[in-house]
């Protein structure tokens, strides 16, 4: 407090030649010396109020510039943006969706009401996004097992028939000309050719050129969502062409006998064994030719 009052005093030349001495002698002195020199050398004019104030005065008020929002860059960008994203979405809800599965492989996805699908090898589905809860209505090519939510109609419509449920699980295969469907759970109307069967829980049926077999089940979902291949009264061309899409391979076959029937099961993860079942149900010789290419003979 005592040396800020001695500066003060100086900058005022108020200190006694005593006090001057000591302030001289301070450590600070010298720059608070150099500090005085440079201001002493700063000038400012003298403030004319008046002449301020009519300049002022005689300035024009001008509007402050408004420029539209929609003449802006910034504006112009979100526009395009905004009109892109609503073009993508559209397409995205308005063009059919499609889900596929190749040889070899599964495919499991949900639909926008969280039904829930698994496409077995060799099988196709589309449908569209738009207003799917009030329009559950899809098509479908190959085989697909069904987890449906529960809501409106759903449908399932192939080349061979139709499938309608309300809620429920099921299956439905179309190969060629045979269309089979197997209900899990609930219930499922099917549709074909003009005729129209209902299925309940355990209960399946299966139409080929015109004809109509009934099955039964007792598994909880389809075989082949277990790594199997379930056959029912099905010819060796049939089941060969299953083959053939599980293990993506060409099977050529040197045979007369294509109208002995077949059921039971094969499994889709060991094709040595298939193959073996198949030689000994049918009398057959197999000939692997290479990995991807068997040719299948009487013996």
């Amino acid at each position: 407090m005592k040396k800020n009052h001695l500066l003060a005093k100086w900058l005022n030349d108020d200190l006694t030649e005593e006090e001057l001495a000591a302030f001289k002698a301070s450590p600070d002195f010298e720059k608070y010396q150099k500090i005085k020199n440079y201001t002493d050398h700063l000038t400012v004019d003298d403030l004319d109020e008046n002449a301020m104030l009519s300049s002022i005065l005689k300035q024009k008020k001008e509007a402050p510039k408004v420029i539209p929002l929609y003449k802006t860059g910034l504006f112009r960008a979100a526009a395009i943006f905004i009109l892109a994203l609503g073009i993508t979405l559209a397409f995205n809800m308005l063009v059919p969706q499609t889900e596929t599965a190749g040889f070899a492989e599964k495919n499991s996805f949900s639909l926008p009401d969280n039904s829930e699908v698994v496409l077995n090898s060799g099988s196709e589905i589309e449908y569209k996004k738009w207003n799917w809860n009030k329009n559950r209505h899809l098509e479908l090519q190959g085989e697909a097992y069904f987890r449906v939510a529960k809501g409106r109609r759903f449908e399932v419509e192939t080349k061979l028939g139709k499938v309608a449920v309300l809620g429920t699980q099921f299956n439905v295969k179309v190969r060629k000309n045979r269309f089979d469907v197997v209900c899990y759970e609930g219930r499922v109307k099917v549709n074909y050719a003009g005729k129209q069967v209902l299925l309940t829980h355990g209960q399946g049926v299966s139409f080929q050129n015109g004809n109509q077999i009934k099955m039964e089940t007792n598994s909880l979902k389809p075989e082949w969502i277990n790594h199997q291949i379930s056959f029912y009264k099905e010819n060796i061309r049939t089941i060969l062409d299953e083959v053939e899409r599980q293990y993506n391979i060409s099977i050529e076959l040197k045979t007369t006998d294509t109208t002995s029937l077949f059921t039971g099961k094969l499994p889709a993860e060991n094709l040595d064994t298939a193959l073996q079942i198949l030689s000994t149900t049918y009398n057959l010789k197999i000939q692997k030719v290479s990995n991807h290419k068997i040719i299948i003979d009487e013996k």
